[in-house]
């Protein structure tokens, strides 16, 4: 047997307040291993990643990273840990933690600069990563100016120009737009080719498919690993979990509990020859459907636009435009939104989607008047944001939780940072208490009022910084991407808030790069290069004929409506689910119509 090039023998690592992050973990990852870690949040996967990247060293154990033995129970060899760096690669969670220059080009060659790489080697390798994260004309930007998913590009691109032997990924594409994380998925495919072994942390299950082995942690504890095959047939132990099953499972199990006679598999081929042999005999001659589609799926046009919602407009744009840069400078000036115009109706839900960089993000600081808009009107709850007095006054109105909530918090205990938003309007000290109670009761955070909330897990001090903003009541909620980085409990959780907050009243609107996310909204935006490219109802903007043009901008099609399209390639016409139970109750109902015809 070779030789493991990173190997980790019963690795224990224990943060302050007793927290222990790592227990007695033993992993052996071999040379051009494709491993991939998986769990729900604050199981220790970033500890885990941090550790194999010789970024921490245990408390306890022994570590030997490319060669190096770094780590044993006589203590922490410092510099074979240095040595060893030189070979290994991170790309972080959040971009912002490893980007260090104020020019993009600049800080993809910071690592191999640091490696003593040749200058004219540095320049060729800067043009390389930058063309294959797709950023060449952002060479001379700032990365501060960038986009979340943007930024996340320029690290990664950092982290290859150093060509390391190990690349270990943290959550690459948490803020990525589905074009995104195709992109890093297939950079990835290209250097496990080539032999680099590669750590992958993830809660995209369905990436977890072109693993070699999956690892799976829970409370800092390896409790299950093997072929993705293996490790995602234990379904009941991942739900425990609070994990998932890749969509191809979960369809699978939604035939079988519709009495179609499927396999379980994760082999997406698998799956569709099996739908394909089980409804080869509903289907005639003729490759048509013995029953018409439209009597398949239930009549889409128009069925989810707005239900509920007033026709009063919570928000009306007409040719809206912004730009970043020098003011002074019209040259210098970079257009984020160009002459956009769109309307949101009070007591909607709206989704914005859109690539890294199209502009979602900056038209969310105008919706929460944190910018003015440079031309156009923006009217929001009927207040015009053009004038400064105007925008102050839709402080009390708008409600609005970044894309990194949490780190929204700052006060002692959670009372405290929820109380916080009300306070500051000037409420009456039992308005203030019966916000809060209410605010944390709907998170699910009652209970945890004395705690500090930077005692709390990742996806706590999220709904603890989503409490905060929920205290101030405001009449329009504006959420950028809340569920990235959440494990699946954690999204199933946030989403039955975002429901709960929607139904009592309020407008929703949410910046998602989850199409499935968008699927369940009333209205969907897709943003283009700071223009508005599509804007309707789900089954609007995603069709059969939209596709083209959504691949073309960097998007894609809900799970479920994919897979309809390609089982009607295959000749089993299903309609346009945009659910996996709406996809499921389709094919199940050509292949029980088999049935009833037979009898």
């Amino acid at each position: 047997m070779t030789r493991p090039t990173l190997s980790l023998s019963h690795v224990t690592l224990r943060y302050e307040h007793g927290i222990t992050a790592l227990d007695d973990v033993t992993l052996d990852v071999a040379e051009g291993e494709r491993v991939c870690i998986l769990g729900p949040n604050g199981s220790g996967k970033s500890t885990l990643a941090s550790v194999l990247c010789g970024l921490l060293a245990p408390d306890e154990g022994c570590v030997m990273l490319v060669g190096e033995l770094a780590c044993t129970s006589v203590g922490v060899d410092f510099d074979a840990y240095r040595r060893a760096r030189r070979r290994l690669g991170l790309v972080f969670q959040n971009p912002d933690d490893q980007i260090v220059t104020s020019v993009v080009e600049e800080d993809v060659a910071f690592g191999p600069e640091n490696l003593g790489v040749p200058s004219e080697q540095i320049g060729e390798r800067v043009a390389r990563e930058l063309h294959r994260v797709a950023l060449d004309r952002y060479a001379q930007a700032d990365p501060s100016r960038l986009s979340g998913g943007q930024k996340q590009r320029v690290a990664i691109a950092g982290a290859l120009a150093m060509e390391p032997q190990v690349l270990v990924l943290d959550e690459p594409g948490a803020l990525l737009d589905v074009r995104g994380r195709r992109g890093i998925m297939r950079v990835m495919d290209k250097l496990h080719d080539a032999g680099t072994t590669i750590i992958h942390v993830t809660h995209f299950m369905e990436e977890a498919l072109a693993a070699d082995r999956v690892v799976i942690l829970d409370k800092g504890r390896l409790v299950l690993q093997g072929t993705p095959q293996k490790v995602f047939s234990h379904s009941e132990e991942l739900v425990s979990l609070g994990l998932e099953e890749p969509f191809v499972s979960r369809l699978a199990e939604a035939l079988q509990a519709r009495d179609v006679t499927v396999p379980w598999t994760c082999d997406e081929d698998q799956l569709l020859d099996s739908i394909c042999s089980v409804t080869s005999e509903a289907m005639p001659a003729d490759g048509q459907a013995k029953r018409p589609r439209d009597q398949l799926m239930r009549a889409r046009e128009g069925s989810y636009r707005l239900a509920g919602a007033s026709s009063e407009d919570a928000i009306r744009a007409d040719s809206l435009s912004y730009s970043y840069g020098d003011t002074d400078a019209r040259e210098d000036r970079r257009p984020a939104l160009d002459g956009i115009s769109f309307r949101i109706p009070r007591g909607s839900m709206t989704a914005i989607v859109g690539q890294t960089g199209s502009g979602k993000s900056t038209l969310l600081r105008l919706l929460c008047a944190l910018e003015a808009p440079d031309a156009g009107t923006l009217v929001v709850d009927g207040i015009p944001s053009n004038g400064r007095r105007q925008r102050r006054q839709l402080h009390g109105h708008v409600g609005y939780v970044m894309q990194h909530p949490e780190r929204q918090l700052f006060a002692e205990t959670v009372w405290e940072d929820v109380a916080y938003g009300p306070t500051n309007l000037g409420l009456p000290a039992q308005e203030i208490e019966r916000r809060c109670h209410e605010a944390l009761a709907l998170v699910g955070l009652l209970g945890r009022e004395l705690s500090s909330p930077f005692h709390l897990s990742g996806g706590q001090q999220r709904l603890c910084a989503l409490a905060g903003i929920l205290a101030m009541e405001p009449r329009i909620l504006v959420l950028d991407e809340p569920t990235a980085g959440l494990d699946p409990h954690g999204r199933a959780q946030l989403r039955a808030i975002i429901t709960d907050i929607h139904a009592r009243g309020t407008t929703v609107i949410q910046v998602t790069h989850s199409m499935d996310d968008a699927a369940m909204a009333e209205q969907v935006i897709v943003l283009n290069e700071g223009r508005v490219l599509l804007d309707g109802s789900p089954a609007e903007v995603f069709s059969p004929s939209t596709e083209q043009t959504l691949r073309e901008s960097g998007l894609g099609l809900p799970d479920a409506l994919a897979w309809a399209m390609r089982l009607e390639d295959a000749g089993v016409p299903v309609g346009t689910p945009l659910s996996i139970d709406e996809l499921a109750d389709a094919i199940a109902n050509l292949v029980h119509e088999e049935v009833e015809h037979g009898l």
